[in-house]
């Protein structure tokens, strides 16, 4: 019974973010947030242009609300705007923006988005990233390209929890282009990685000192040892 009210919830929250990603595509979002609490849910929706998603004297926050209201049964939700900290480590974030590029300006500049896009995100400071864009680009028979750089896992826990991994669909004249994004993060802890520390100067003397101290002193009780043997 509790896994089936667990299992529920956690369905009903897959829902509303996907309706919202849904409602709000296209506004620079990134990604909804829920949290209980005693006055109600508090919802975060997160997104790089806060002006487009409030609307008008907050009109856009009161329909969203109301909406949710009728349609998921909430009884008193709170939505909030939340700011993305580094908008480029965002994948959800980044494959938004790659998709309002190529229908703004064609398919024509596909390699200079998707290789100024991948720098942007290597500047900002992450282990990895990847970029496929498939489609009639810029041909007519569609075909896959890929820009990629840095380090990313593509398998293991690593590539199933840390890597952050997000698609979507570009509507042009000569078709649907799908937009793949992956970004490894910064602060993901590596099993395989080797750090290197400088050691000082003066210390490795001092250690190097010690150590023919040490020799000298094992020297002298084994000639003390010998004598008494004798």
């Amino acid at each position: 019974m509790i896994e089936k009210q667990i299992l529920a919830k956690k369905l009903k929250e897959h829902k509303i973010q996907k309706y919202i990603g849904e409602r709000l595509n296209k506004t620079g979002y990134s990604h909804t947030e829920i949290k209980r609490t005693p006055l109600g849910e508090k919802i975060i929706i997160y997104t790089t242009r806060p002006g487009i998603v409030v609307g008008g004297r907050g009109g856009n926050i009161q329909d969203l609300t109301n909406i949710l209201k009728k349609r998921f049964k909430m009884e008193n939700p709170q939505i909030e705007i939340g700011e993305l900290k580094n908008p480029m480590l965002d994948a959800y974030y980044v494959c938004d923006k790659i998709v309002s590029t190529l229908e703004r300006f064609g398919p024509n500049r596909f390699k200079s988005i998707g290789y100024r896009t991948l720098q942007a995100i290597m500047d900002a400071g992450a282990l990895g990233a990847e970029i496929v864009i498939s489609g009639k680009v810029p041909s007519a028979r569609a075909r896959s390209w890929r820009f990629s750089a840095g380090y990313l896992k593509k398998s293991g826990d690593i590539s199933e929890n840390y890597v952050n991994r997000v698609k979507n669909t570009s509507l042009l004249k000569s078709g649907i282009v799908g937009v793949k994004v992956s970004i490894m993060l910064p602060d993901v802890p590596l099993s395989d990685k080797i750090e290197f520390k400088e050691i000082n100067e003066n210390k490795k003397e001092d250690t190097n000192n010690k150590t023919e101290n040490q020799v000298k002193e094992k020297v002298i009780e084994e000639e003390i040892i010998k004598e008494k043997t004798e």
